[in-house]
């Protein structure tokens, strides 16, 4: 029989990479909720649990995995849907959440680790000055976000305050239901003090920026490779994500040794995770940014192209109770990228590549995937899912030999796909 696998939130890019798997005869996959009702404007918790839920319910015949791909809610929902229905190849709510509230994680860390940088809690509507003890530059963030949205480098008093006021108009948007989140949850006093809903401030961190994806399987922790998370000279937003990551074995090592701990602290298993880290050349030292508990799908294909499969297979057989077992250096490329084509002011799109120029491209240009994120209409500012200082228009998925062909690919399908985008206000006709 077919193995039916549900789907939080599923795309037609994360829906083709299931579809290729090397073992996906075996699966159904269906969608459970779409992205439309899971990122909107508002984000009702228990309403979409609940329509979750009856879809689950309604469901005819087994339902044999509960999974997804994305940050909250998606990354959320998985462990209470998944406790509702009885699957227990799942992390544990409490797990998730650890690693989901940055505050809370930092404490888990303290707890094993020396590699974090100092670190406060900071009110959005009483705070004015930076937690006592703490140095410019420092980064502002409520304890939960996604895609870096509301989180500011500031380097002055006026920066710190100006990023205040950013964050308080639109903090409660996730902030308010990850607070009926960590109602499911016995909380310590610690985190039930503060709730969703409050920032952390962090003293910045240096050096090359590099992405651990590994695995928990039976309470033993594995390595699924290093991503070299790429940014802008001028920007911390990400020109791309390539793998595999060009550092010395050791750092590899000490990466593993240091996530080996903090997912072990937190209590993490049955799942893919990654840990982000900065790691200065000069110094040798490594400090860890963030923990997710889930692999990143920005990767998936990255995976794919070099090691022969991505990391959505480890998740899914995870969900199925086995062990990932997974290929490496067996795909069809030396090095692979997901490209980030951006634009830094706002503007309205007036034109985008249409599928016929997609397919023109990815046919013209071999191992690449052009995934388009707007369309004609849209207000760039109106947009969920940005970083605080740029927009995001198309992801460029790139295989390569080496890192030279891997930005002449890139490049070509920048020239050859057309975009049209205006500063001109939307008509309200």
């Amino acid at each position: 029989m077919a193995i039916n696998v549900m789907v939080l939130a599923l795309d037609e890019h994360n829906e083709r990479i299931l579809r290729d798997l090397p073992d996906a005869e075996q699966y159904r996959v269906h969608s459970l909720l779409s992205r439309a009702e899971l990122f909107g404007d508002d984000i009702p918790l228990r309403d979409l649990l609940d329509k979750a839920a009856g879809q689950l319910e309604a469901f005819e015949g087994p339902v044999d995995a509960i999974i997804g791909f994305w940050d909250f809610p998606v990354s959320s929902m998985v462990p209470i849907l998944c406790q509702r229905f009885g699957k227990s190849c799942c992390a544990s709510l409490e797990a998730v959440v650890k690693c989901e509230h940055k505050y809370w994680s930092r404490l888990e860390q303290q707890k094993v680790i020396d590699e974090y940088p100092r670190f406060g809690l900071v009110d959005p509507e009483r705070d004015t000055e930076p937690p006592e003890g703490m140095n410019y530059p420092m980064w502002i963030k409520p304890v939960k976000s996604a895609s870096s949205d509301l989180a500011f480098g500031v380097a002055n008093q006026q920066e710190f305050q100006d990023a205040l006021a950013r964050i308080r108009d639109g903090i409660g948007r996730i902030g308010a239901p990850f607070e009926t989140v960590l109602e499911y949850l016995e909380l310590p006093s610690e985190i039930a003090s503060v709730g969703g809903q409050i920032c952390l401030a962090e003293e910045a961190l240096s050096g090359r920026q590099l992405t651990f994806e590994g695995y928990r399987y039976r309470g033993e922790t594995y390595t699924l490779g290093v991503v070299d998370s790429v940014t802008h000279e001028d920007s911390p937003s990400f020109v791309r994500y390539q793998y595999p990551a060009t550092v010395p074995g050791r750092v590899t090592e000490r990466m593993a040794d240091i996530s080996d701990r903090v997912v072990s602290q937190i209590g993490l298993d049955h799942t893919t995770f990654n840990i982000e880290f900065f790691w200065d050349e000069h110094t040798d030292a490594l400090h860890l940014l963030e923990v997710n508990p889930r692999h990143s799908q920005s990767h998936a294909e990255l995976f794919a192209q070099v090691d022969g499969a991505p990391n959505h297979l480890a998740m899914l057989r995870l969900a199925l109770g086995r062990d990932p077992d997974l290929p490496r250096r067996q795909g069809p490329y030396q090095v692979a990228a997901k490209w980030f084509l951006r634009r830094w002011n706002d503007g309205v799109v007036r034109r985008h590549p249409t599928e016929q120029d997609i397919e023109r491209v990815q046919r013209e240009i071999p191992g690449t995937t052009v995934d388009v994120t707007v369309h004609e209409g849209d207000r760039l500012s109106e947009l969920t899912g940005q970083d605080s200082y740029s927009y995001i228009i198309a992801n460029i998925y790139v295989g390569a030999a080496d890192e030279s062909e891997l930005t002449e690919k890139y490049q070509r399908c920048v020239q050859a796909l057309p975009f049209e985008i205006d500063d001109e206000e939307m008509s309200t006709a």
